[in-house]
């Protein structure tokens, strides 16, 4: 077998390693993919007479890469990175070859969405949604909306968040997901399918991921830029180069206190920009999601991937 090598837990997995891995899958042409071996994210075993290839989503501190240090690089024939800042990271640690290296971001289908850059009616709240998984800040979005709620009354919050779309337990999060509800204008949805959460996402206004997990790339957060939202989130990780300049970023903040305040500053900003309408604003907006539609385009994205592949099709595994 070749191709992208699923394992019991990827498989079922709907977290955005496993759709970028199906996405890609489905639009390369089998008799290429069958040459390969494309590992998601970490070593299992290896199939004879496959080009092996590391496509790596980890963190680069992660232990799942501790078999690349001392030259356990050379198990892959290449290593396929999500971003530069992983890329960079990992090839400094591990002292990895740039040779064996590529870099191709993680891409989407573009949002459609309608009436996005109009004002917003007067009468209608402002929504504010957030998608990553619950560890990843989400305790911190809970108590700077409770917070923004004492103070106005045109918000809303809708929250698609649970680590049940990886098919895990979700208890320890269970106390946060009660408290959530017991604000009336917060609506928990829990681990929802992702053409759901494309369409919460274009009726949504802004994209509130106040993050305290160095992202090494984030589907979450291209598909707010392609929805047009008002995207507030601190420059962690790698989340400053998916964003490229377009969205509402803040310094990042090691001190919890700290960066609760920053993002309740830079979260009230956007909403009162979203309630103002501003021509300027929300032209801006509407070029953020042109920036995030053609940088990272699904099938652009497949595109380059064949052209990689085909261009190592015949290497012989391990040179």
């Amino acid at each position: 077998m070749g191709g992208i090598d699923w394992d019991k837990t990827s498989g079922i997995s709907n977290g955005g390693t496993e759709l970028m891995g199906r996405w890609v899958e489905e639009r390369l042409p089998k008799e290429l993919l069958d040459r390969f071996q494309i590992m998601m994210s970490q070593f299992r075993h290896a199939e004879p007479n496959k080009v092996r290839i590391l496509w790596c989503h980890l963190l680069p501190k992660d232990p799942q890469l501790a078999h690349l240090a001392d030259g356990g690089w050379r198990t892959y024939d290449r290593i396929v990175f999500v971003s530069n800042w992983q890329a960079q990271i990992c090839i400094n640690r591990y002292g990895i070859p740039w040779s064996r290296c590529l870099v191709l971001p993680n891409a989407i289908e573009p949002l459609v969405v309608d009436d996005r850059f109009d004002p917003v009616p007067a009468d209608r709240p402002i929504k504010l949604i957030y998608t990553p998984t619950p560890d990843r800040g989400l305790f911190i979005l809970h108590h700077v909306f409770n917070k923004i709620c004492e103070e106005r009354d045109d918000v809303e919050l809708d929250v698609f968040s649970s680590f049940k779309l990886y098919g895990w337990d979700d208890q320890d999060y269970q106390p946060l997901y009660d408290a959530l509800r017991q604000n009336p204008r917060v609506n928990y949805h829990g681990a929802m399918p992702n053409d759901r959460l494309r369409k919460a996402l274009s009726s949504a206004h802004v994209f509130a991921y106040p993050s305290i997990y160095p992202e090494t790339s984030c589907l979450c957060l291209i598909e707010a830029m392609s929805a047009g939202l008002a995207c507030v989130h601190p420059n962690y990780g790698a989340l400053y180069e998916t964003a490229a300049g377009w969205t509402m970023m803040y310094q990042w903040q090691d001190d919890l206190n700290y960066h609760a305040s920053s993002f309740y500053e830079h979260l009230m900003t956007a909403i009162n920009a979203v309630r103002r309408g501003d021509k300027g604003f929300l032209s801006r907006l509407a070029a953020q999601k042109m920036y995030a539609d053609w940088s990272y385009n699904l099938d652009t994205r497949a595109a380059q991937w064949e052209s990689f592949l085909r261009n190592i099709a015949n290497l012989s595994p391990e040179t």
